[in-house]
């Protein structure tokens, strides 16, 4: 499975991004997608996760009521809709592809396959 992610940028506070992240290879063998973002110095953390029917969804508290995570099974492509960005969302975000059925939506080993990322700043 190879992940591709786009959307990323420069964004004014307050401001609105789409990230999408295209899955290709054995995109059938996906159970479900996630999006960790991982800023400077620290570690990559967990921002949202949906399942490939799209019935189970999670996100990080943070983010919640700011951060829309849907599936276009498709196009085999999965976004993040990114709405009110604060500074604190500036990070580099990654897309990860579940090909196991784990159970572990929010950490890393949850999933066998990553993107190389897309860049997210915020400014004031």
């Amino acid at each position: 499975v190879q992940l591709v992610e786009s959307g990323g940028g420069l964004v004014q506070a307050g401001g609105s991004l789409r990230l999408s992240c295209t899955a290709s290879g054995r995109a059938s063998a996906i159970y479900g997608m996630g999006w960790f973002r991982q800023a400077p110095g620290k570690e990559r953390k967990f921002v949202a996760a949906i399942s490939l029917n799209g019935d189970n969804i999670h996100y990080t508290e943070s983010v919640k009521g700011r951060f829309t995570v849907s599936m276009d099974n498709v196009k085999n492509t999965v976004y993040l809709q990114m709405n009110n960005l604060k500074r604190d969302d500036t990070a580099t975000y990654f897309c990860a592809a579940d090909t196991f059925g784990s159970e572990w939506y929010d950490l890393r080993r949850g999933y066998d396959y990553w993107g190389q990322g897309t860049q997210v700043t915020v400014s004031s």
